[in-house]
């Protein structure tokens, strides 16, 4: 996987594994490959083991309550990955950045890149750019990647049914004031 400038990437991996958390070494294998990480060991029981360790401090990062807790969450975790840039060409595909030294074992490869790419992502786009789903039952993580940072739901579907909702409840409010529509079709 290669970090973009704005670590758009890794931040989505990140997403995507936090929402639904891979259950055995080997979906965590698949699911990293299929995001396009290059996987230079075997993935063991004790790399999905870090993995979900790591996704917990990451939560922790999404939820702080404000930038400044935000950035003091995710600097101890770029301290804690102690990962430092090295250029790579392991795939053949072309010379490229990678955050960790060579023959790490995935969970650590993992703390590096979400560590590093959320930095990326959250320096280069704003702060505001990680967070949760607004629909109050929802509880996704998205990373807003969207050209005006407006984005307030995971997908279209919580966006539709929260205006639904919006909307009910409007209606519901104007039919108990008394207006003359509401008035004219209760069959008084």
């Amino acid at each position: 996987m290669h970090l973009n400038p704005y670590g758009g990437d890794a931040v989505h991996l990140a997403a995507d594994l936090a929402n639904r958390r891979p259950g055995s070494a080997e979906e965590l294998a698949d699911r990293c490959r299929a995001a396009g990480l290059a996987l230079e060991r075997p993935v063991t029981p004790q790399d999905l083991d870090r993995t979900l360790a790591v996704l917990d401090s990451w939560e922790k990062v999404v939820d702080a309550p404000d930038e400044h807790g935000r950035a003091e969450l995710l600097n101890g975790m770029l301290a804690a990955a102690a990962a430092y840039p090295r250029l790579t060409d392991h795939t053949g595909g072309g010379w490229h950045l990678h955050y960790r030294d060579e023959r790490q074992p995935l969970g650590s490869v993992l703390f590096s890149l979400i560590s590093v790419g959320t930095a990326l992502h959250l320096a280069g786009r704003g702060m505001h750019r990680l967070r949760r789903c607004a629909v109050t039952e929802c509880t996704m993580i998205f990373a807003d990647t969207t050209r005006t940072g407006r984005q307030r739901y995971c997908s279209h579907p919580c966006a539709n049914r929260d205006a639904v909702r919006r909307h009910r409840a409007r209606t519901r409010g104007a039919g108990r004031t008394g207006s003359p529509q509401a008035l004219g079709r209760s069959g008084v």
